[in-house]
C-alpha cells in the first residue's frame, strides 16, 4: 500500500473576520460514521452558534464531502475541502462553527474566513504520512549503544524502547522500505556481531 498523508492529531485554530468568530477544528478519522459523531460532537458544545460548516475526506472509497450549513452555497464546505486537496491530506474531517458578529462579509470574504480557519486548523494538528514501518528487534553491545541510536534516526527511523540487560536490546521502527539499507549499516558498524531482526510491520503515522 502507498503512504499518504493525514492530520497528525487534532487541531484547533480561530480567526476573526468583522466581528465574525470562526473556530475551527481538524481531526484524523477513518469513516464517514467517526468524521459525523466529531460534527454532532461540535453542534453540542457550540449549540448557540449560526453556522456549524464542514467537510471529510476519506481514502478508503475516495469519498469527498462537504456541508455549507446554510451559508451561502459554495462559500464553506467547498473552500475547506479544498484546503485538504491541495494538502494532499486525506482520512480528515474539519469543522468550521462561526458566530455571526452582525457584519456581511460577502462571497469572497466568507471563501476567505472558512478557508483561513480550515488551513490554520490543519496547520495545528499538524501533518503526517501514513506508510508501513518496520518493527525491528536490535541487540546492540553497550559500547555501540551511543552509535546505534544515531544510526537508527540518520536512516529515519525511532527507537521505540530499549531494554537493559547484559546488552541493549532496542526495539526500532522504521519505514519499511528502508529496512536492507539500514540492516547493511548495522553490520558495518557492529563488524558483523549485531543481527537485525524483523518482527512485525505494521501501517503508522510518521514524520511527512
Amino acid at each position: 500500500m502507498d503512504s499518504y498523508l493525514v492530520p497528525a492529531g487534532y487541531g484547533e485554530a480561530e480567526l476573526t473576520e468583522k466581528r465574525s468568530r470562526f473556530i475551527g477544528q481538524v481531526w484524523r478519522v477513518e469513516t464517514e460514521a467517526e468524521a459525523r459523531v466529531h460534527l454532532e460532537e461540535v453542534r453540542k458544545k457550540y449549540h448557540d452558534a449560526r453556522h456549524h460548516c464542514w467537510c471529510y475526506v476519506l481514502r478508503e472509497g475516495n469519498v469527498l464531502r462537504y456541508g455549507d450549513d446554510g451559508e451561502p452555497q459554495g462559500t464553506a464546505g467547498q473552500p475547506m475541502l479544498n484546503v485538504f486537496l491541495k494538502e494532499e491530506v486525506s482520512n480528515a474531517v474539519c469543522v468550521v462553527t462561526r458566530y455571526f458578529g452582525g457584519v456581511l462579509l460577502g462571497a469572497g470574504g466568507l471563501t476567505r474566513a472558512y478557508g483561513g480557519t480550515a488551513k490554520l486548523a490543519l496547520d495545528a494538528a499538524g501533518i503526517s504520512r501514513m506508510r508501513l514501518w518496520a518493527v525491528l528487534a536490535v541487540p546492540c553491545p553497550y559500547p555501540l549503544y551511543e552509535r546505534m541510536r544515531l544510526l537508527v534516526e540518520k536512516s529515519g527511523g525511532t527507537v521505540e524502547s530499549a531494554d537493559f540487560g547484559s546488552d541493549v536490546l532496542l526495539t526500532v521502527l522504521l519505514p519499511a522500505e528502508d529496512t536492507a539499507g539500514f540492516r547493511t549499516a548495522v553490520t558495518e558498524l557492529s563488524a558483523g556481531s549485531v543481527e537485525v531482526l524483523v518482527e512485525e510491520e505494521r501501517f503508522r503515522p510518521g514524520p511527512p
